[in-house]
């Protein structure tokens, strides 16, 4: 009875504890090219988003553009001044804060696609691994179509065909949902594929089937029981697909048919910059260049280190 008095309390560890005592930490603080990558895509991340208070002007508002300070080169240059750290462009536009604005928008919209791709791709996923049948066949014939074409193909009829459904004095203002729209469509079946897969597998365990003779509802067992078990290699497609939506909306951008030049991603910079660069006004296209190949390059080493991390063969 004293020694039960007397034994020391065990404090549970906190979450931050749990994680610096995990496997995926312990990797991760010995890849010194993701951790790299972890810092830079932070960086921007942080910057973008902090726009408003870190960038010299807002490239969105009109009043705040001067003409006469138009067409500067960066400030290393014998011509040029301060703020216009980057330059500016033929409208007076500071390059930095375009930018760092452009990449929130090009964030903003490589999330939102990820996240509605991952609904969609998640929900028939486990439906068609499920229910299997004539639902099962429906679901993937449509995916294997869809495959078929090259995904910046889809994206291209998709935003086009809904920007000319919509009113002209409406598509500038819906232009981030019309895009978030066609990347949801190409890129919804990939993770559909991969659960499908693990979902079937799943369904034969015996905790499944001992969840469906307590006759748990279909959609229960679904959610709580198989997609918990599934989501290792949604979470690395995911990380990857970040970065691939992220070029779709600039490519999109670049051609014409994404963000208007009155909000400019970084696709949209580098389409009215490359008017410009056999100018002499480099610096218009070369900066949103290096920010989206950083930003692209940064998800993908994450992504690249995550698939390792997690592929217990590799333990």
């Amino acid at each position: 009875m004293t020694d039960k008095i007397n034994a020391p309390i065990v404090k549970p560890q906190s979450r931050w504890q749990r994680m610096r005592d995990s496997d995926l930490w312990w990797s991760f603080t010995r890849n010194k090219p993701a951790m790299i990558a972890a810092f830079l895509l932070f960086f921007m991340i942080v910057t973008a988003f902090a726009a408003p208070l870190i960038a010299p002007q807002n490239p969105f508002d009109p009043a705040q553009l001067d003409l006469w300070n138009s067409e500067l080169p960066p400030i290393w240059s014998a011509d040029g001044q301060w703020p216009y750290l980057l330059g500016t462009d033929t409208q007076g536009r500071d390059i930095l804060s375009a930018i760092l604005y452009g990449s929130r928008i090009s964030i903003l919209i490589g999330v939102a696609s990820v996240v509605l791709s991952l609904i969609v791709g998640l929900s028939f996923g486990l439906i068609a691994g499920y229910m299997q049948g004539i639902i099962d066949n429906l679901l993937m014939r449509i995916g294997d179509v869809l495959l078929s074409i090259p995904t910046i193909l889809i994206a291209i009829l998709v935003s086009a065909v809904v920007r000319q459904m919509l009113p002209a004095d409406l598509r500038d203002y819906a232009a981030a949902g019309v895009l978030v729209l066609a990347i949801t469509l190409s890129g919804w079946v990939q993770y559909a594929r991969t659960v499908r897969a693990q979902t079937i597998v799943e369904r034969s365990k015996e905790y499944v089937q001992a969840a469906r003779l307590l006759k748990v509802p279909a959609r229960r067992i679904m959610m709580y029981h198989i997609l918990p078990n599934t989501l290792t290699p949604i979470l690395v497609a995911a990380t990857l697909n970040f970065g691939m939506a992220i070029l779709t909306e600039a490519t999109l951008s670049f051609l014409g048919i994404g963000m208007p030049p009155s909000q400019p991603s970084l696709g949209t910079l580098i389409r009215l910059g490359n008017q410009f660069l056999f100018s002499g006004l480099w610096w218009i296209t070369v900066f949103p260049v290096l920010q989206l190949c950083l930003l692209v390059v940064s998800v993908n080493v994450l992504g690249d280190w995550l698939r390792d991390a997690l592929n217990p063969k590799l333990r």
